[in-house]
């Protein structure tokens, strides 16, 4: 792992700084109490203190979400967060100016970054920045690892103590994930931000009625705001749409990398996918909100 990550890392145990050590072909992260935690062969270190509280995306969720992004369906996300990571990481380096020779480097941190691929776009924006992608699907973290040349990748329960330092991180990237508004406070700098994007009410809507899907909460803006709680104060949001025109072949990608899948019987999805038009126009649509802490 890269040092200038490795070195932001703290033990998910005693929050202690982390060190490399290798012995053979094995390579683990030490604390000083002598907790020692796997870097897996794939690159993604395992930092979790106790058992997973689920297992995460599967294989086959992940093969599908890495198809559908690498076909650029969801590039406007991308581009939307990396404009707002570089606004946010300019007021950063203006708030901690740093001499030529400093080997810091400003930190972004995704939260149930599944593949990373949001993340990495982010990172090829901001070329004095590092990443790191946190989650809990060990599928998801090996593509996330190699998502670029300055990322990192760990496992790691999100609903507990990150494995970070109080006030490392510049932007805090969070899609479509769960938020642990105590635990984004607490890592966040507080000349830094956290970048929110969330469904708007008519994202997918040519097939959620259609194919049984989860629909979007009428309330999410509601229960974004109760996860950030007083915390937060926001600074802005956009919205971001397109129209996607899909195959069926690609509507099975996208419905297989998401929460319906877990949801939707995969013989009775493929009868209604069969059903519609193809190819057929499909509406994304997104918000992004900018947060600050308070």
């Amino acid at each position: 792992m890269d040092p200038r990550i490795r070195h932001r890392l703290r033990c998910p145990i005693c929050a202690l700084p982390l060190a490399e050590a290798t012995a053979g072909t094995t390579r683990t992260l030490t604390c000083p109490r002598r907790h020692s935690f796997d870097v897996a062969r794939q690159g993604y270190v395992n930092l979790l203190a106790g058992r997973a509280p689920h297992v995460g995306d599967t294989g086959e969720m992940v093969a599908a979400r890495t198809d559908f992004l690498a076909a650029g369906h969801y590039d406007l996300i991308s581009r939307a967060l990396a404009d707002a990571a570089a606004v946010a990481t300019a007021r950063y380096r203006a708030a901690h100016p740093q001499p030529e020779t400093s080997t810091a480097y400003p930190l972004v941190v995704e939260p149930g970054a599944g593949t990373g691929r949001h993340l990495g776009a982010v990172l090829a924006a901001l070329p004095d920045a590092v990443g790191l992608a946190l989650d809990v699907s060990k599928p998801a973290l090996r593509r996330a690892a190699r998502v670029h040349e300055r990322a990192g990748a760990a496992l790691a329960d999100t609903w507990q103590q990150l494995p970070l330092p109080d006030a490392s991180v510049a932007v805090l990237l969070n899609v479509f994930a769960p938020r642990n508004g105590a635990e984004f406070h607490r890592v966040l700098d507080p000349a830094g931000a956290l970048l929110v994007v969330t469904p708007a009410a008519d994202h997918l809507t040519e097939l959620v009625g259609a194919l049984g899907l989860l629909q979007v909460d009428p309330a999410k803006p509601d229960r974004v705001a109760g996860r950030l709680g007083t915390r937060f104060a926001t600074e802005s949001e956009t919205e971001h749409r397109t129209r996607l025109t899909l195959t069926r072949p690609e509507i099975s990608t996208l419905v297989g990398m998401g929460p319906s899948a877990w949801h939707t019987e995969p013989a009775r999805l493929a009868e209604r996918i069969a059903t519609l038009p193809d190819p057929v126009e499909v509406t994304v649509a997104v918000r992004l909100g900018v947060h600050r802490r308070r």
